[in-house]
């Protein structure tokens, strides 16, 4: 794995950014002050140690980490997709069970307050209403996209017949099964029939 120090320094002063704003977090990490551990997502290794504030500090790559966590190759898409939560699914934590457990629940909870960033720079309503706007047009786009999916599937099923609907899908597998119990009884009574001495 490689190091890579400048994004080693930037990955601790991203997750230290969203710790600063979640007092919790800090709270749950300022027990482990001290302990270390390894976050890994190949190509690159991040060692880090826990703070007496509940921050992360950058640590030397020195095989010594309490915890390591393996991050699969795709966790920058699903961190696009769904947030923290969603990029720590196919995480694989070893180590010291308490530590793990708690890196765990944060990483997973993590959350970035854009608002709060946005309004340092344009103020508060403002920061509110890009937001608010934001949100509303990713929901949107979620939305639209539901429905395009929706319409294709009718369309195909329905007016192009390119996709069985599933309701004639059920009836064909249910008179499949029927023919198939019929073909057995049949098979069954010519070996009954074919067993029995001739006169």
């Amino acid at each position: 794995m490689l190091p890579a120090a400048p994004i080693a320094a930037s990955l601790v002063a991203a997750l230290n950014h969203l710790l600063g704003q979640s007092a919790w977090a800090r709270d749950r990490l300022r027990g482990f002050a001290g302990r270390r551990a390894r976050l890994s997502l190949p190509p690159l290794s991040l060692d880090f140690s826990i703070d007496t504030a509940g921050l992360l500090a950058a640590a030397a790559n020195d095989g010594a980490a309490d915890v390591t966590i393996d991050l699969p190759a795709d966790t920058p898409l699903r961190l696009l997709r769904g947030g923290s939560g969603e990029a720590m699914k196919g995480a694989r934590i070893a180590g010291a069970a308490d530590l793990a457990d708690t890196l765990g629940f944060v990483l997973r909870n993590l959350r970035w307050d854009a608002e709060e960033d946005l309004s340092k720079v344009v103020g508060d309503i403002a920061a509110h209403r890009l937001v608010r706007g934001a949100e509303a047009f990713a929901g949107w786009q979620k939305d639209a996209a539901a429905r395009l999916a929706e319409n294709l599937a009718e369309y195909l099923s329905e007016e192009s017949r390119l996709l069985v609907p599933r309701g004639e899908l059920d009836a064909f597998a249910g008179d499949l099964q029927q023919l198939r119990e019929r073909l057995e009884r049949l098979e069954r009574l010519e070996r009954q029939a074919a067993a029995r001495p001739r006169r």
